[in-house]
């Protein structure tokens, strides 16, 4: 089996953790490579990674039949970013703080190994986003995002106006700090703190969410992912920010039109036996923690 790994700067106190990693894949039968920056991050770290193989773009991954994350929620979307149109499938190995997309703790890495080895994992695929402009966004082919697309104010100037569109109908001139276009999986995330809606990871559908937005009875609004999402801005600073995932663009040319919609891709992410949407929502986001819940269960016990 071959896989590959991608990570960041991790902390002082998670070195054995990481260490721990690569000791349990080179006692297996996993032939492995690592990304060039995270290659580099090893190596002032003197962690031994027992390889020489080394990869720096998605076409280095053509062998590999897996892609570790090593770090939290933000290392993750970057290793979506470099998996791109591949759809390599990925697993994350928590190191971060919260940690909702990575799949496993660094104490399980172990018989998550083994869980790999012998195949116990299902692949969930899950529906991303995509920009077009007539200015440059990002680098060519790496347009999209797991998450959001987020069109924001930059940090000196004043509120933005964007006036959006659906299938070329008027939505919306939203007077606001931003405006974002989330996925299902993204609702967990930036939109949630933005006051948007949970919605289940295989939902059709997308979410606009508006950033601080200075209209009274501006919500949060649920469209089809199968919709095209047409965004022009207003910005007295003739600039704004474009955000996709973990990467970050300022943007000059505000006469142009951003075209969002569902990728022709997806993201494939890697579960192992045991792991549930729904537990990770109740364990990680404290989703309907109430003490009476506790209580109730406390009940509910004695009187048994």
């Amino acid at each position: 089996m071959h896989i590959s790994l991608h990570g960041r700067e991790f902390r002082v106190e998670d070195k054995a953790s990481v260490q721990a990693v690569f000791d349990e894949l080179s006692t297996q039968d996993i032939d492995f490579q690592i990304s060039d920056s995270f290659r580099k991050v090893l190596s002032e770290a003197e962690v031994n990674v027992y390889t020489d193989q080394v990869f720096e773009t998605k076409e280095g991954l053509d062998k590999s039949e897996m892609v570790l994350s090593l770090g939290g929620d933000g290392t993750f979307l970057e290793t979506v970013a470099k998996v791109g149109s591949t759809e390599k499938p990925i697993l994350g190995v928590n190191f971060g703080r919260l940690g909702f997309l990575t799949s496993i703790q660094p104490s399980d890495i172990k018989p998550s190994v083994q869980k790999i080895l012998n195949h116990q994992y299902k692949l969930d695929e899950r529906t991303m986003v995509s920009a077009e402009s007539e200015t440059e966004l990002f680098e060519s082919g790496t347009n999209f995002a797991l998450n959001e697309i987020a069109i924001s104010k930059t940090d000196t100037s004043s509120m933005i106006i964007i006036h959006a569109y659906i299938n070329g109908e008027f939505l919306n001139s939203y007077w606001a700090d931003g405006l974002m276009v989330a996925t299902a999986t993204g609702s967990t995330g930036y939109s949630l703190s933005c006051g948007g809606p949970l919605v289940m990871p295989h939902s059709d559908n997308f979410i606009i969410t508006p950033i601080c937005p200075h209209n009274l009875f501006v919500r949060p609004m649920i469209v089809s992912n199968n919709s095209e999402i047409s965004l022009k801005v207003e910005s007295r600073s003739n600039n704004y920010l474009v955000s996709m995932d973990s990467r970050a663009k300022v943007i000059g040319d505000v006469d142009s039109e951003i075209t969002i919609k569902k990728e022709s891709f997806k993201a494939r992410l890697v579960t192992l036996d045991g792991m549930d949407f729904l537990d990770t929502l109740r364990e990680k986001l404290g989703w309907g923690k109430d003490v009476r819940n506790r209580l109730s269960q406390a009940e509910k016990g004695e009187s048994s």
